[in-house]
Formats: C-alpha cells, sequence, structure tokens
C-alpha cells in the first residue's frame, strides 16, 4: 500500500488554501509514490500539521512556521525513500 499524507489544518485561520496548495505540490511531485493526500479542518485554532501515514512530520506550532514546500518535499522523499535525491531536485 503506498504511503498517504494528511493536512490537518485551521479553518478558522483561513488555511484551506495553503493546505491544498501544499497538497497539490505533494501530489505534483510524488503521483506514483502517493496513495492519497487528504485535508482535515481541525477543531484546534492555528493547527497546520502534516503526517505521512498517521505519523506527524509537521507541527506549525512546534517549529513556530509554516514548512517550505522545498523543504517537507524532501522529508517526504526521505521518509517514502521515492526518489533518489538527484531526481527529486530537478522535479522540485
Amino acid at each position: 500500500m503506498k504511503p498517504q499524507i494528511e493536512i490537518e489544518y485551521c479553518p478558522g485561520c483561513r488555511w484551506l488554501l495553503r493546505a491544498g496548495w501544499t497538497a497539490q505540490e505533494l501530489l505534483t511531485t510524488f503521483e506514483a509514490e502517493l496513495g492519497a493526500v487528504t485535508l482535515r479542518p481541525s477543531e484546534t485554532s492555528g493547527t497546520f500539521r502534516v503526517s505521512l501515514d498517521g505519523d506527524l512530520i509537521w507541527d506549525r506550532k512546534t517549529e513556530a512556521r509554516f514548512p517550505e514546500i522545498k523543504e517537507l518535499k524532501q522529508c517526504v522523499a526521505i521518509l517514502t525513500s521515492a526518489t533518489p535525491s538527484a531526481e527529486l531536485e530537478q522535479r522540485m
């Protein structure tokens, strides 16, 4: 089974567009490697979390910032062992 990503975001903060863009970027880069990318509105204000198969890989509150898309892609590539780094650089 292919890995699945969940992006949990704060709807009250109007972060749906950011979550959607992040999902699009991940799906575009890892089209063949990912089984799904889902968006989930959070009940907790200020939430922006990214999980891979249930394991938290990014939390805006912990990191005190949003992820740069390149660093998030690198993290996903490493955790899924999806792509050699040289090929990933070309795709990003």
